[in-house]
């Protein structure tokens, strides 16, 4: 299995505690849950179920009905209601003969369907009968974080804290990739590999789909512009999995993928139309719980300006290229990868590829056991500066250090000219005219392909390579 290793340790050390636990794992869609589950325990299951993405609570429990005679369970039919299932479950139980009964229950907030009672059920089961016995090791799992996080962890009846181990499955970092497609046999260059991060990120199931007979250009037509396309019907089929009424979140992202410095609340419930009410507050925490938005606090600004920005690479590459598409070029990547429009995408995907790898540029900066704040910063237009400033990347430092991080993405080492040197010169003025910090500021440079040496370099304490944010955390 690629990476993975810290959270197939916690696994093991679950199942081989004295007590009964409770495990939940959580991640978006297609990033591995079921898979990690699996590999590590080998199928070596008292029970395991999945529930069905689209069904009601009948249609849930005949479906659990088929799991539990799967299991052993004989002499009964499919239970009314929750409580009677969870009561059946527990005969499959009793009659292991496991010594450690590993109880895997896939897509549990799918089971939670309206009016019927399955929190309340599931309750009982843990806190009545399977939390006071030693053996059972019950794992949970969910695409949509936001029902984990709130019926699970912040449960504030009978499940509050009773959940004794939380995994969050994130995307695999470059460095995974690099390896998944070393594995597949896949011959593909750093800067190839980042391209594919940047249109869809780090999920494995995406990247089961690159062919090694193809170039990357192939392969990104063959997943999402030729006709019929695997990938073509993504986004719907995402959002739909992760939230049970998706329409807020898809016109939340839609809107900040617009931003590419994100929005704060306020400016995203007067984009919509809507007052900045529970629900709104509801989808952002959704959002962010599974990754696809971070929040922020703009350096030198309260929680109360705190800014919302979308960094899912996925749902960035959907509203640039896919969303409202017509054209039916099959071969569309191909045509477009040396235009003017394709380097600006890249330019904009490639400093979300370093929001998400910021461990990796700590690393490189030599900074990782320094307390940092990593933050961005606006400034508007005015007298001082005309065209405003802008910065997408700083960490701000407990050791009166402020690195403010300039990223490009070029085919060739980048190179600083004297116009440009000008911009920087102006924008670092500004940024300290207008915060008023004390501490030094370090101008990083982080670069797909090196920076060039000249007379105008000088100006940068620091960079980053491509190749530091393959980098191993």
């Amino acid at each position: 299995m690629i990476g993975r290793k810290v959270e197939q340790s916690e696994l093991m050390r679950m199942y081989e505690s004295d007590e009964s636990e409770f495990v939940a794992i959580y991640g978006r869609r297609r990033v591995g849950k079921t898979y990690l589950v699996r590999e590590t325990f080998d199928g070596q299951f008292t029970f395991q179920h999945s529930g069905l993405a689209k069904g009601g609570m009948k249609r849930q429990l005949a479906n659990f009905a088929v799991s539990l005679k799967s299991f052993g369970l004989s002499g009964h039919g499919t239970p009314k209601n929750w409580d009677e299932a969870f009561v059946m479950l527990r005969e499959v139980i009793e009659a292991s003969d496991f010594s450690r009964k590993v109880v895997f229950i896939d897509e549990m907030p799918w089971l939670d369907t309206p009016r019927s009672n399955f929190v309340s059920a599931l309750e009982g089961f843990w806190n009545g009968w399977a939390s006071a016995r030693k053996d059972i090791l019950l794992i949970v799992c969910g695409s949509a974080a936001s029902w984990i996080s709130k019926k699970l962890f912040r449960n504030r009846g009978g499940l509050h804290n009773r959940v004794t181990c939380r995994i969050c499955l994130n995307p695999f970092m470059l460095n995974e990739c690099e390896g998944f497609v070393r594995e597949r046999g896949l011959v593909m260059s750093r800067s190839e590999i980042a391209e594919c991060y940047m249109a869809f990120g780090g999920i494995p199931y995406y990247w089961r789909y690159l062919d090694k007979r193809f170039s990357v250009a192939q392969n990104l037509d063959r997943m999402f512009f030729e006709d019929g396309a695997p990938l073509a019907d993504e986004f719907v089929e995402l959002y739909s999995s992760l939230f049970r009424n998706s329409a807020m979140p898809r016109k939340i992202v839609k809107e900040l993928a617009g931003r590419v410095a994100g929005m704060t609340r306020k400016d995203i419930a007067h984009a919509l139309g809507i007052s900045a009410s529970g629900k709104l507050t509801d989808a952002l925490e959704a959002l962010t719980v599974s990754g696809f938005v971070r929040k922020y606090n703009p350096f030198g600004s309260g929680i109360s300006k705190q800014v919302f920005q979308l960094v899912d690479a996925f749902s960035l590459f959907h509203f640039r290229y896919l969303a409202g598409r017509r054209s039916s070029d099959g071969n569309f990547w191909l045509r477009t990868v040396d235009s003017p429009s394709h380097r600006v995408w890249c330019g904009l995907a490639f400093e979300r590829l370093c929001l998400l790898h910021q461990p990796q540029i700590r690393r490189a900066l030599g900074i990782v056991g320094v307390l940092v704040e990593c933050c961005a910063w606006h400034h508007r237009a005015d007298d001082m500066c005309p065209d405003g400033a802008q910065i997408d990347l700083l960490f701000d430092r407990a050791d009166n250090v402020i690195n403010i991080c300039e990223c490009k993405y070029t085919a060739e080492p980048f190179r600083i000219d004297k116009e440009y040197d000008a911009k920087l010169a102006q924008k670092i003025g500004v940024f300290r005219d207008v915060t008023k910090t004390r501490k030094s500021i370090h101008l990083t440079m982080i670069t797909s392909s090196g920076l060039v040496r000249n007379e105008y370099s000088s100006r940068v304490q620091s960079e980053v390579t491509l190749d530091d944010l393959f980098a191993a955390e």
